[in-house]
Order: structure tokens, then C-alpha cells, then sequence
């Protein structure tokens, strides 16, 4: 049984004592003031620890600020400038997801994209066309930016995914618009100008009104009526800036993209048939 032996409380509290005990060492004896430093001094109670090194963690209440303002006051303290030899600083948390979300965020929106095409070309049985709907992606990404900067909204993790939201939503006013130029060439027989001016004259209602029952469905949402509207409203002030812009400047700027796709089509199909023709009349 092993016996425990302990100084009396009065005699802990003396370093001069404590330091003139007596410590086992390899030539017998000595006294422990000779291999230690005894001081009374505060320290941690709890050591936490990340990546396997000491951490200590500052939680800070943002109190409706942006994240990424934030972070970057924090980062621009002295003291976080001028960290002592082998103390590093490293994010953490939100900012760290939001860093993770901005380094991706290219990928995700390559992705998307790609999948919106593959889409598009069993649709429409083209691998040309679709590139006149996907002009539509980049109608709607001013407008987003507009919003937020006309909301005073900072770009955060919700506003980048609303932005990926936006991609799907933007294009099915191309797809009304470019799907109904199509049937008209296709099934009666039009010429492209007239097939385009009657595309746009019938199909710009149905576009406008599918517009105006989403931005109806997401003013409540932007404007923070509900529950955590912190995370949400940025989200919808995206898609409601990026639909007003899509949605205008779709009827202007699609059916020009469609004339300049569909002649470079045809210059195309003219080149590839005047290589094929001296080759026919080659034969015997």
C-alpha cells in the first residue's frame, strides 16, 4: 500500500522551505532549489490544445458586423502584428468556414454550370445553343453585387450561396425565350429575325411574372421578417438583384447572343461544306 506524504498547509506556502528540499539525483541528494525555480505566479486552469499545439481561443460577438469586417480589424491589432517568437495565429470557426467557402467557392460554381449545360444539351439536342442560356449567368451576377452594395450588405457565406441558388433560377428565362425561338424556326417554318421578335413579344409575360412570384416570395426573406434573418436575407437579396437584371436584360441581350451564335453556326456548317464538296466531285 503506498503512503502518501504531505506538508502542512503553512509550510506549502513557503518557498523557502519548499526550495531546500531535499530531491533524489543521480550523485545522491540535492536541494530543489538547485534544479527548479519556485515562484507563485497564475496560470491556465485548463489547456487546450489545436493541431496538437497550446490554444487559446477569442470569442467575439459581432453584434450585427460582417464577419469578414471583423476578422479584419482583429488581424490589423498591434498585438496580433507583433506576435512573440513561436506563438502563430490561425481562424477558426466561422471565419474558418468562410475562408473553406470562398476557396471553393470557384469549383461549386464550375460544377454548377457544367451540370446546367449537360442539362441544356439533352434539351435541346445542341452542344452550341446552350451557350446562349448560360449567357444568362453572367447578366444576373451585376445585379447581386448591386444589391448588396445598394443594402449595405457585406459578401458573406449566405450571399455566396445564394449566388449558386441565382444560377438555376437565372437561366429558365433563356430557356422560355431561346426554347420558343427553336419551335418557331423548327416547327413553322420562320425566319430568325421574326422567330426571335415573336419569341420575345409571347414569351416576355411569362417571364416577367415568374420573375415577379419569386422576388414576391423572397422580399419577406430580404427584408428580415422572421425567424434568423441575419442568414437569410443576404441570400435573398442576391437572387432578387440577380432576377431583375436576368430578367430585363435576358430580352435585350439573348436573342443578339442567339444571331451572333447561330451565324457563327452557319459559317461552320458553310466552311465544312465547301471542304466536303471538292471531295465528292473527286470521286469516280
Amino acid at each position: 500500500m503506498p503512503i502518501v506524504v504531505k506538508l502542512q498547509a503553512d509550510a506549502r506556502a513557503d518557498l523557502a522551505l519548499l526550495a531546500s528540499l531535499p530531491v533524489p539525483g543521480s550523485r545522491g541528494t540535492t536541494a530543489l532549489s538547485n534544479v527548479a525555480t519556485l515562484e507563485i505566479a497564475s496560470g491556465p486552469a485548463q489547456i487546450d490544445r489545436y493541431d496538437r499545439l497550446r490554444n487559446i481561443n477569442f470569442e467575439i460577438e459581432l453584434n450585427g458586423q460582417p464577419l469578414g469586417l471583423v476578422e479584419k480589424t482583429a488581424l490589423s491589432l498591434p498585438s496580433l502584428a507583433n506576435l512573440p517568437p513561436g506563438i502563430i495565429q490561425t481562424t477558426v470557426g466561422d471565419a474558418e468556414a468562410m475562408g473553406e467557402l470562398f476557396a471553393s467557392f470557384g469549383l461549386a460554381m464550375l460544377t454548377g454550370v457544367l451540370c446546367i449545360y449537360v442539362v441544356l444539351v439533352l434539351l435541346f439536342k445542341d452542344f452550341i445553343q446552350p451557350v446562349t442560356i448560360l449567357a444568362a449567368l453572367v447578366l444576373s451576377v451585376p445585379g447581386a453585387f448591386l444589391a448588396l452594395f445598394v443594402t449595405h450588405t457585406a459578401l458573406s457565406m449566405p450571399s455566396m450561396i445564394g449566388l449558386i441558388m441565382l444560377m438555376g433560377i437565372a437561366t429558365k428565362n433563356s430557356i422560355l425565350l431561346v426554347d420558343y425561338v427553336v419551335i418557331a424556326r423548327r416547327d413553322h417554318g420562320l425566319p430568325r429575325f421574326e422567330a426571335i421578335l415573336d419569341a420575345c413579344h409571347k414569351r416576355a409575360r411569362p417571364i416577367v411574372m415568374t420573375t415577379i412570384a419569386m422576388g414576391a416570395g423572397m422580399f419577406p426573406i430580404a427584408m428580415g421578417w422572421g425567424v434568423d434573418p441575419s442568414f437569410r436575407a443576404p441570400m435573398a437579396i442576391v437572387v432578387i438583384g440577380g432576377l431583375i437584371t436576368s430578367t430585363f436584360l435576358s430580352l435585350l441581350v439573348i436573342p443578339a447572343v442567339f444571331s451572333y451564335v447561330d451565324d457563327g453556326i452557319q459559317r461552320v456548317a458553310r466552311l465544312f461544306s465547301k471542304r466536303a464538296a471538292p471531295l465528292e466531285t473527286a470521286k469516280p
